[in-house]
């Protein structure tokens, strides 16, 4: 443990505080006294609450536990479950009417539709990249994926493959044709373009012309109307360029001059201290709130190096246009960020109370990110917020009380900030099953200050399990998708969202793509998000972003989620889907491929652990068991580890057989990581932090609170880190 400085009643860790007292506070207004004397009353007040919530969760844990024991292979009747979870307090009493009250919201959160990247604040040149994402080539991200057969097309040394250049532009004229259309002609005819007194003129072979069929579609240009070297457009509120270079080699080929369609894509992100984040210690922690910090002030900057050549990155700047009547549009150039705090269930060494307990890291989080989200509320050229707002996450929490205690927190904090009451806004990340069972009554307990309201169902699924870990097996991960609560999950938060009134003042967000490189895929899947009402989905990217916007453009987010709320066929109620555990019989479990599913989860939480516990790395690029890229997080690692803990209670596998599958796995994790000089090996000697890390989550995973994998992830990851410093002293 770093050493300790007194603060009043509390106890704060160094580096922590040299932290707040040179970096984040100074231009504040915000003295450190009235800074640490927050926390402290937090630590005093919302504290106790969060410890009485963690011994409720573990309270209504083991009656279900016992509840479930007591009904091995019984039938449920119809509304039996809803009944005992209503009983034993699990389920609360639902408000009659909720009606969201936020104001002061970023139209990006409250009105538009689009992408939400979430990236690792422990990432800076990530962060950047995230930021930076509000406007995205079309062009690139064409050419740079999978979404164009790469099959026979190979151009030789890696240079520019014209043939797949040719089907770029094409689809992007098609992509103009469909949703900023011209009259009676496509936007492929035209050989050229200018603007007139009555709009865009898009003129074509000899003589002929074609205007926009909506001509209010017309946002902007730059460079002389005879010749402008972009055009703006805007459809479903989202903006789109057609630039325009003749003289670039793009442009040259192109007969009216196109260079790149860009796209306005990543509207907002999530700057995550989560889930995505390895932060074990009080160095760790700084180290992400400094990135925040950067964020907020809008200096944040990264070296990269990219083709052998190496740049600095920073925040980019907003963009301008101009307009008709010799007037100007300016719109951001960065994607509007929340801040994604931990949950309820962890705490943090970095400060003590008088009794010496560790403070809920969550109480930390709350007071640093909005101290560092001071800066951005006042003179600040490349601010986030322009309404004056600071926007946070909050995920893992179960149930209605447990989001009132967060609203409580960051009240307790506006006030020891001087800023006004509800200026921090709330996303309430919709991801426990209690929460799902909850939400009228969860958006009810933050009314005034929610603004979004997300699914996320790698949680939720390894919430699903843990949860009803005694009830039997679970049906394979590979038929999880098609169960019947997760349809009824992913109905049921979009709906409950809109009946109270989220609408127009906050986000009604979908879960994250979790193969980065399957982009053909995600641009025909991933439009279901939006059809179901969703005003964002997760991506994984900047160029995921800049694909998934288009489906921004197919659908009417608005419009749609005006037909849901108009929807007389739909059913009153989703609790009895909600409910329905997702049992496998026997006659499933005998068809399946056991030893396979087996691997494939031991494999995946080993790919992952290696990188957290060996590098410090909270979200990865891992190959799964055939090779695929996905995006591993602490949620996916949760999954795995609880459908093998669930599996060996229930005698589907045996411990032996996971340890056998550990030993096998970690060969094929060591030689996809080979390359990899973060990472070590596993195997021969099976005795490596990562290894043992692994282990305990698969074998041990039936203990853990919820099935979270931090405190086990942690503990290994500290003891790695210590080796390390032992190894370097000896050196």
């Amino acid at each position: 443990m770093s050493d300790h400085l007194r603060v009043g009643n509390l106890q704060v860790a160094k580096p922590l505080f040299r932290f707040v007292e040179d970096e984040a506070l100074p231009g504040t207004g915000v003295t450190s006294t009235e800074f640490w004397r927050g926390v402290e009353r937090s630590s005093q007040e919302i504290g106790p609450r969060i410890r009485a919530a963690l011994s409720v969760r573990d309270d209504l844990q083991l009656s279900i536990d016992a509840h479930l024991r007591s009904r091995a292979g019984v039938v449920w009747e119809s509304g039996e479950q809803e009944e005992f979870l209503q009983g034993i307090g699990y389920i609360d009493p639902e408000p009659a009417e909720v009606s969201v009250a936020t104001t002061g919201v970023d139209a990006e959160i409250s009105r538009l539709a689009g992408p939400q990247l979430v990236v690792p604040l422990s990432n800076a040149r990530f962060a950047l990249n995230a930021v930076n994402a509000r406007w995205g080539s079309l062009y690139d991200a064409y050419y740079g994926s999978d979404v164009i057969s790469r099959e026979g097309e190979l151009a030789p040394g890696g240079s520019y493959n014209p043939i797949r250049g040719t089907e770029v532009v094409r689809l992007g004229r098609d992509l103009l044709d469909r949703f900023v259309p011209l009259e009676d002609v496509s936007h492929r005819d035209v050989v050229a373009y200018d603007i007139d007194d009555l709009g865009l003129v898009g003129r074509l072979v000899g003589a002929g012309v074609s205007r926009l069929r909506d001509p209010a579609q017309l946002v902007g240009w730059t460079g002389q109307t005879a010749a402008p070297s972009a055009v703006l457009l805007r459809h479903h509120g989202l903006h789109m360029e057609i630039v325009i270079d003749a003289h670039s080699a793009v442009g040259a080929a192109d007969r009216a001059g196109v260079s790149d369609i860009v796209v306005e894509a990543a509207l907002s992100a999530i700057m995550d201290l989560e889930d995505s984040v390895a932060t074990v210690d009080v160095e760790d922690k700084v180290e992400v709130y400094r990135t925040w910090l950067g964020l907020m002030t809008g200096q944040l900057a990264a070296e990269v190096t990219k083709d052998r050549e190496t740049f600095i990155r920073r925040m980019a700047p907003d963009r301008s246009w101009s307009a008709r009547g010799d007037e100007s549009i300016t719109l951001p150039g960065r994607s509007v960020m929340m801040v994604r705090h931990v949950g309820h269930h962890l705490s943090t060494d970095a400060v003590l109370n008088a009794a010496g307990e560790e403070l809920p890291e969550g109480i930390l989080d709350a007071y640093v990110t909005a101290a560092c989200a001071l800066h951005d509320l006042g003179d600040n050229s490349t601010g986030n917020s322009r309404t004056g707002s600071i926007y946070a996450v909050k995920p893992k929490m179960h149930g209605a009380e447990e989001v009132r205690v967060t609203a409580d927190l960051l009240a307790e904090v506006e006030i020891a900030l001087g800023i006004p009451r509800t200026t921090i806004k709330l996303g309430i990340m919709d991801e426990e099953r209690r929460t799902s069972v909850n939400l009228k009554a969860c958006i009810e307990a933050a009314r005034d200050r929610v603004v979004f309201v997300n699914t996320g169902f790698l949680d939720r699924t390894g919430d699903e399990i843990h949860t009803s870990m005694q009830a039997g097996p679970m049906l394979p991960r590979s038929r999880m998708s098609a169960a019947a609560w997760l349809r009824a999950y992913e109905t049921s938060n979009v709906r409950v969202a809109l009946d109270c009134g989220l609408s127009g003042r906050g986000q009604i967000g979908k879960g994250m793509w979790t193969r980065p490189d399957d982009m053909a895929a995600m641009l025909t899947q991933k439009v279901t998000q939006p059809l179901a009402g969703a005003s964002c989905g997760w991506v994984p990217s900047p160029t995921a972003a800049t694909l998934h916007a288009l489906h921004y453009h197919e659908v009417d987010v608005t419009q749609r989620q005006l037909d849901i709320v108009n929807d007389d066929s739909r059913p009153s109620s989703v609790v009895a889907g909600l409910l329905t555990i997702p049992l496998a019989t026997s006659a499933a479990l005998a068809v399946a491929n056991l030893a396979h599913e087996l691997d494939a989860n031991v494999q995946s939480v080993l790919g992952y652990v290696v990188r957290w516990i060996d590098a410090g790395v909270g979200c990865s690029k891992v190959p799964a068991l055939d090779g695929t890229a996905l995006m591993e997080d602490r949620a996916t690692c949760r999954i795995s580890s609880q459908y093998v803990a669930n599996w060996v209670l229930h005698g589907v596998v045996s411990p032996a057989q996971v340890e056998d599958s550990l030993r096998r796995m970690a060969i094929v994790v060591d030689e996809q990581g080979a390359d990899d000089p973060s990472v070590g090996p596993m195997a021969p000697t099976y005795d490596s932090e990562a290894f043992l890390a692994a282990r305990d989550l698969l074998l041990l995973g039936i203990e853990t609170p919820s099935g979270y994998t931090e405190w086990t992830l942690q503990t290994w990851r500290r003891r790695k880190k210590d080796r390390d410093r032992v190894l370097a002293r000896a050196h």
